[in-house]
């Protein structure tokens, strides 16, 4: 079973659809022992990453979260709070990743947030099985994580951001691979064969 945390800051019904058309047997939850016993945990989100911060410390899952040893993906927000800080509300978050997030400065022919279509470039783990250099994922976000040691695929805003990041199990897509097509399909399906 996929657990896909509950902590009220998720898009779940695009991800729940992502899931059903893979055939994966998933449930929303926020319960400790479901979370420790599940196959994979995806940490979705969408939202401020404060408030989501929040949410999780109501819920205790921080310290849960690291606890994990299967496989997990957090997804835009849920990868950020995944991360050491956000400017987003000055947040403390996680510290799994080696990054502090920043928010993209707004200047002249650079929209914020970064919504829409861009292409991934620099793919470097199995997350990427199949995906080639220029295929595109879908954005939405405010808010990055620099480059650093866990960068594993990038995207341009118009500079170079993370657009993935991994550290022992732990994956983030700051993109919605739920939301990416096939492309987003086939990073999806090979996060679940891990």
């Amino acid at each position: 079973m996929i657990a896909v945390i509950d902590y009220d800051m998720g898009n779940i019904r695009s991800l729940g659809y992502a899931l059903q058309r893979l055939g994966a047997d998933w449930k929303l939850t926020s319960d400790a022992s479901e979370i420790l016993s599940a196959s994979h945990v995806i940490l979705p989100g969408v939202g401020n990453a404060a408030e989501a911060m929040n949410n999780l410390k109501r819920l205790h899952l921080p310290e849960l979260i690291w606890k994990i040893r299967r496989p997990v993906l957090g997804i835009c927000v849920g990868m950020q709070v995944m991360c050491r800080h956000s400017e987003e509300g000055d947040a403390e978050c996680m510290g799994i990743f080696d990054a502090k997030v920043k928010r993209f400065k707004e200047t002249t022919g650079v929209k914020v947030p970064n919504m829409g279509w861009s292409p991934l470039a620099n793919m470097e783990s199995k997350l990427f099985k199949g995906i080639k250099s220029g295929e595109y994922a879908y954005f939405v976000h405010s808010y990055y994580a620099p480059l650093c040691p866990d960068t594993i695929a990038t995207s341009r805003h118009p500079d170079l951001f993370s657009a993935s990041l991994k550290y022992e199990n732990f994956y983030g897509c700051q993109f919605h691979p739920e939301k990416s097509g096939e492309a987003g399909e086939r990073i999806l399906d090979n996060f679940l064969k891990f």
